[in-house]
């Protein structure tokens, strides 16, 4: 009986291989980190805690769902999805939230309620990072939008990056192109750039972030009916950023997290320059109007493009922390 070996250019490229995968799976591994039921062992009832947490702060304070949104966006567009932007200004640390891209951003100590709720439950062990994602995941489903399956298990940063924030979230008055190229560097198309911007169906905007379409002239881009109105509603060039002066994103569905956002720029009533790029951009025009004709292609498109952005850059195992409590680092 003939006995087959290898011969030894085979023999090399075999060893080669198998030095290889370790390298590979070292490679592969933060992505791998990342689980759904990460928490299945450690925390079962984790997921649920903060769903339940979710549902009643929605009910007591319905803007919560779309802070539990828009935390998602500027803590995982900076560096990392590992909740930097909870850490408060203290021993050393300068906080995301003085940053102007953090302008109107509420209801951060109700981020601490979900944590102590599940703190009794389960004492360090979920992180604040999964909060946020696993907030916004349910925060979505309370406005109406598509339930997201998530994957857990990020960890905590010990550290803030303020000085980061004007260099990686985008300003409602920057060029599309710009835009584009921010949500690129984490993986995002202009598709799910679109879909993401579509977060603007749900909430207000503040007249500061409105004003330059309205004064000394309208955009000649804002369909005039709809200035008037604007106008009634920011009535003065310079209001105060303390003073409550906004006008809902969506006067038809202001909490539903629909396509009626899109279906608004198409008439030119976007309200934030950004916004009204989207249809005069050919890179993202074509997805406007795909999106406004089908709310399940939009719903589609932003749980892919949330997927995501929830998982940029995360922190796993030694990493980053569990904070005790998400507004500050670990101190023992």
């Amino acid at each position: 009986m003939k006995i087959m070996t290898l011969n030894k250019p085979h023999h090399r490229c075999f060893s080669f291989l198998l030095l290889l995968l370790p390298l590979l799976l070292q490679f592969y591994s933060v992505k791998s980190d990342l689980q759904l039921s990460y928490y299945a062992q450690s925390c079962p009832n984790a997921e649920e805690i903060v769903k339940q947490q979710v549902i009643k702060l929605y009910n007591k304070h319905g803007n919560t769902a779309i802070s539990w949104l828009r935390n998602l966006f500027h803590d995982c567009m900076v560096k990392s999805c590992d909740a930097s932007l909870l850490l408060r200004s203290a021993n050393g640390i300068e906080s995301e939230q003085e940053s102007d891209r953090s302008f109107g951003m509420r209801n951060f100590k109700y981020v601490n309620t979900i944590k102590e709720a599940l703190e009794k439950e389960c004492p360090m062990t979920v992180s604040c990072a999964d909060i946020v994602a696993l907030s916004a995941r349910d925060g979505v489903v309370m406005l109406g939008g598509p339930r997201i399956e998530m994957r857990t298990g990020r960890k905590d940063s010990k550290q803030s990056y303020l000085a980061e924030v004007e260099n990686t979230i985008p300003n409602h008055n920057d060029s599309m192109q710009l835009v584009l190229s921010r949500f690129q560097s984490i993986g995002i198309d202009a598709q799910g750039t679109v879909a993401l911007l579509g977060a603007h169906s749900v909430g207000r905007v503040h007249c500061v972030n409105l004003v330059h379409r309205l004064y000394p002239t309208v955009d000649p881009t804002l369909d005039p009916e709809h200035a008037e109105y604007l106008k009634r509603r920011c009535p003065t060039p310079d209001p105060d950023p303390k003073a409550v002066l906004y006008s809902r994103n969506d006067l038809q569905t202001p909490m539903v997290l629909d396509n009626n956002y899109y279906k608004n720029l198409l008439k030119h009533k976007g309200l934030l320059l950004v916004d009204q790029q989207l249809t005069s951009d050919p890179s993202t025009s074509p997805f406007v109007e795909k999106m406004a004709a089908d709310n399940g292609y939009f719903h589609d498109q932003f749980a892919r493009a949330i997927i995501l952005l929830s998982e940029n850059n995360p922190l796993t195992e030694d990493q980053g922390e569990i904070r005790k409590d998400c507004r500050y680092v670990n101190t023992d």
